[in-house]
Formats: structure tokens, sequence, C-alpha cells
């Protein structure tokens, strides 16, 4: 039987057609001059972004951590939607690295969403030398573990407007921004305005094997350039990581595709009298009493998937077919018990 994988967009494969282009890639050293395929991923992605320039880095956690770091001073406080992947699954990062003090925000505006007054009243307003002092608001679309929400363009812009009346930089962990702007059928730059600094992931949903990409101003992402250095990630032959990356991007006018099958795997669900959420992208997160044990009981059966809190997450993918979901319906169909309450 095999396996269908819904643990996460992540464990994608290269396809036929990225592996020939990581090959065939023309490379240079990035540290001592700049690899042209880098070049290219590079300019290309800043150009979708609406920003000026971007940087490529090893992972997702890399570019928001360099984020962080071009925006907060040690002992700066930083502002995050509750459970953004920044607060949580970057291990500390932030405070570690980066020097900021972070505070969570309720989602008061919705799922992964924080509201204007929150963030205004979070930001206070400047006060004496031995007053603490907030300069970041980092924002997360989609958010991750709120099940994959989007931050509409209105909203997105009157969090960033507060922001910027509170004198704060934005730095937006856009990881699966791809994924918002496919949702909401508009351009990923109206999802980038008015922010410094943004990530995006290529490896989750898009299918490269591995990198990111930071974007903001060429001043900015000259400073990044340097601190990705200081951090390790000096990059050499980097144009056959680039070279994927570019692939990666052909996906991006598919990605409909896997909320689709997100959607059919919700409605399957609540066919068995599973409390589904109906998602509003690649994500679905269904609540269940005892994760660990349907985790396990889903595995026996050939769908793999990862407990979240008390819910249990499934993530379709470019490498599955619609037929997967079907055939991952069939399998679960009799374990729907273990999703309801005793």
């Amino acid at each position: 039987m095999r396996a269908i994988d819904l643990r996460s967009d992540t464990v994608t494969q290269p396809s036929v057609e990225m592996r020939a282009a990581m090959a065939a890639a023309e490379v240079g050293d990035d540290v001592l001059e700049r690899d042209p395929t880098l070049a290219l991923l590079e300019e290309r992605v800043a150009e979708l972004l609406g920003m000026e320039a971007a940087l490529w880095v090893p992972s997702g956690c890399m570019g928001n951590l360099i984020g962080l770091m071009l925006h907060l001073r040690r002992g700066d406080r930083f502002l995050a939607p509750a459970q953004a992947h920044v607060l949580g699954s970057e291990l500390g990062t932030g405070a570690w690295l980066a020097g900021g003090m972070p505070e969570a925000l309720a989602w008061e505006g919705g799922p992964g969403r924080p509201t204007p007054v929150q963030v205004s009243r979070a930001a206070g307003s400047p006060g004496p030398y031995y007053t603490l002092r907030t300069t970041l608001l980092c924002l997360e679309n989609t958010h991750n573990f709120a099940g994959g929400t989007v931050t509409p363009q209105p909203e997105h812009r009157a969090l960033v407007a507060t922001a910027k009346t509170a004198k704060l930089a934005v730095h937006l962990d856009g990881a699966r921004l791809w994924h918002a702007a496919a949702a909401l059928d508009v351009p990923l730059s109206a999802l980038t305005e008015g922010v410094d600094t943004v990530q995006v992931c290529l490896s989750k949903g898009l299918g490269a094997p591995m990198g990111s990409l930071l974007s903001g101003s060429k001043p900015a992402m000259a400073e990044a350039r340097r601190l990705r250095k200081m951090l390790g990630g000096g990059v050499r032959q980097g144009g056959v990581m680039g070279a994927a990356g570019l692939v990666a991007l052909d996906y991006l006018p598919r990605l409909a595709e896997d909320h689709a099958k997100t959607r059919r795997l919700a409605e399957g669900l609540r066919g068995f009298g599973i409390a589904a959420p109906m998602p509003e992208t690649n994500i679905l997160l269904v609540p269940v009493p005892q994760a660990a044990v349907a985790v396990a009981a889903l595995e026996s059966v050939g769908v793999r998937t990862l407990p979240v809190g008390s819910a249990i997450r499934f993530i379709p993918h470019r490498d599955l077919a619609m037929v997967d979901i079907e055939a991952a319906l069939r399998r679960i169909e009799p374990l729907a018990h273990l999703f309801q309450e005793a």
C-alpha cells in the first residue's frame, strides 16, 4: 500500500524538469561575485513581490531571522500574532540571535490575525529611556497554525498603516504568501504593500528541495547578504538551487489546484460526521480527542499526518492528485470514530 503523505507540502520531490534544470544550471561563486542563476531568481522574485531586491537563503527560518536582525536592536520588543512561526517554530532565534523580546498578539481580528487596535495598543508610545521599546511588527500570511488562514488586502493595509503610525517596521513571514495570493486571486505585490521586508519559501507548495528569499530595499538586502554570511549562509555555486527555484515558480498558477484538493478532503471528512472546517488554502486542521492515537491509526492505513495541538494537520500538495485525496478518504472513513468525542 502506497503511503499518502499529507504531513506537509515540504515533502514534495523535485520534478523531472526541476532536476534537469538543476543539472544544467549556470553557476558561479556567490560569495566572491554573484551566482548568475541565483541572481536571476532574486530579480524575478523581487519583481513578483513588488520589492527592490531579494536575497536567496537556505531556509525560511534564516530568512525570517535576518529580517528580524535588520529591524531589531538588542532588547527591542517585537509583536507577532499568537502561534506565529517566528514565535515558536524557529526555536527562539528571534530572542537569541536577533536580540528581540517577542510579544504574542491574540487573534482578535480572526484566526491568525490581530487587529489594528491591538497593534496600536501594544506598540504604545515612546517613554523615558528606561522603558521598553517596541520597534517591529511581524505578520504571517498565510498563518500556518491557524489553519492556513489568509489576511485579505484591506486588513493587511490597515495593520501596516497602524504599524507605520506607531513607527514600527513591518516584516512579513510570507512562507506561503503564494497560497494567499492564489486564494484571493490577487498579485503577490498586493499582499506586500508597505512592508519593509518579506520572506517567501520555495519548498512549501512549490516543490523546490530547499530555499527561501528575503526581499526588501536594495540597502537592506546588501546588509542582509552580510548577515547571511555571518550566520554561516555563505553560498558558493548556489545556481543549482536557484534553478530549482525558477522551475518552482512555474507552479504558481497551479496552487489553486492544491486548495481544491484540500476543500475536497474537508468535504469528505464532513460527510463522515467529522468536524472539519472549510479551509481557506491548502492547510486543514481537524480537531480530534486524542491526536497521537489518531495520527498512529492513520499511519497504519497509509495516511501520514502531523499533530498540531489538539488537532491533526493535513496538507495536500503538488505531488498528490485528486485521486489520492479520494483514496485517503476511503482509508479514513473506517476511522471516523477517532475524530469524535466519546
